[in-house]
């Protein structure tokens, strides 16, 4: 397994520094989840740590070695990632695009091989897509392209994978669908998963660790039943929460609150029925 962590990092856009001086490990063969509010920095974190996103200060290190030195191939046989929309060209196929997970091992001396048709095969089983395979991505399902590029992902067998908002965009039947498969693979290969996540549920159903983003800050971080409290839901989304179990798995579960104008109204509505 690959080690992931920041050193001193310091992230910033415009000449404003969205992170100062910040120091984080991501816990080996575990699905961690970023939370916070819109904004906080989450997916600049998580592209600075793909190497997408050049830090002002400090460094991100990939199995103790400065990611920023490292040849893009290197990166990409450790580290994948599938960013938030990614776009495919028109009329590429399923096949074509999981293939693309293969380029970290090519070479002039090593050309498509075996192994190759493989790897590619076993991640189209793995996702479900071996019967779309010859389907344009464009023509497919939100559901069913986003299992594409988790496949190709999974064709570049990388002991680490982020994935920014892989749930954008879809129903609840293929959110659950494509986390189920990161949970999966998680489960199977122990593979490093770093996701950011809207759903404060989802993530606390999913997640091993946990780690809540505010104003640029690590405002906590750790298992999901130590992290996730009211206090700390009002503090980091500034919202008015309980918190139970969820029935099913136990883990936190957040119910909102309304706020008192639409609570007075549910109660003259309710008063009325």
């Amino acid at each position: 397994m690959s080690t992931l962590e920041a050193k001193g990092l310091g992230l910033s856009y415009g000449g404003e520094f969205v992170f100062e001086d910040l120091n984080l490990t991501i816990p080996q063969g575990k699905i961690t989840v970023f939370i916070g509010s819109n904004g906080c920095g989450k997916s600049t974190l998580l592209r600075s740590m793909a190497r997408l996103l050049k830090p002002q200060r400090g460094s991100v290190l990939l199995d103790g070695g400065d990611i920023a030195s490292m040849s893009t191939k290197e990166v990409a046989r450790k580290l994948a990632i599938l960013p938030q929309g990614p776009s495919t060209p028109d009329g590429l196929t399923v096949l074509q695009l999981v293939k693309q997970g293969r380029y970290p091992y090519q070479s002039w001396l090593k050309q498509w091989s075996r192994e190759d048709e493989a790897v590619v095969q076993e991640a189209l089983e793995a996702t479900g897509m071996g019967e779309l395979a010859e389907r344009s991505v464009d023509s497919l399902s939100g559901g069913q392209r986003q299992r594409a590029w988790i496949a190709m992902t999974l064709a570049q067998e990388t002991p680490v994978i982020l994935l920014d908002e892989p749930t954008t965009y879809l129903d609840l039947t293929h959110q659950i669908e494509v986390l189920d498969l990161l949970f999966e693979m998680n489960d199977r290969d122990e593979r490093t998963i770093v996701m950011v996540l809207h759903d404060i549920n989802l993530a606390c159903r999913y997640a091993d660790h946990i780690i809540a983003i505010r104003d640029g800050k690590i405002e906590a971080q750790g298992e999901p039943s130590e992290v996730i409290n009211v206090e700390l839901i009002e503090k980091v989304f500034r919202l008015k929460c309980d918190i139970i179990p969820d029935p099913l798995y136990g883990t936190p579960l957040c119910i909102p609150h309304d706020n008192s104008r639409l609570c007075a109204a549910r109660q003259r509505r309710m008063r009325r029925i």
